[in-house]
């Protein structure tokens, strides 16, 4: 866990205001510890993300909500991919072929139109 303080410390670029605008739009999550703030590991990764947007991408605060929603929905997907992986690995050996052999059909009916 970080500190408001030791945040604003590693990332030199970040100002105040920004990081509570980022924790009022639940951008960031962190956990209320009295008066203070602390920052878990996801929450100090979704900063330094939101700050590689901005610089890289050069996407303005406007833009950001957008983008961020994005990403999320991505992230959601291949947390579900990946559990309907593990549950279509524990199926028989027939089940997992006649899955395969559905997605080839629908691919390929759907490439026709």
């Amino acid at each position: 866990m970080m500190t408001f303080d030791e945040l604003l410390d590693r990332y030199r670029g970040l100002k105040m205001g920004e990081l509570r605008a980022w924790i009022a739009e639940g951008w960031v999550r962190p956990e209320r510890s009295g008066e203070s703030w602390r920052f878990a590991e996801v929450d100090v990764a979704r900063v330094e993300l939101i700050l590689e947007i901005r610089r890289e991408f050069a996407i303005d605060e406007e833009g950001l909500p957008l983008v961020l929603s994005l990403l999320d929905q991505v992230y959601a997907l291949r947390r579900q991919m990946g559990r309907l992986c593990d549950v279509l690995a524990a199926q028989p050996s027939e089940v997992q072929a006649a899955i395969r052999q559905a997605l080839r059909s629908a691919g390929e009916k759907k490439g026709r139109s």
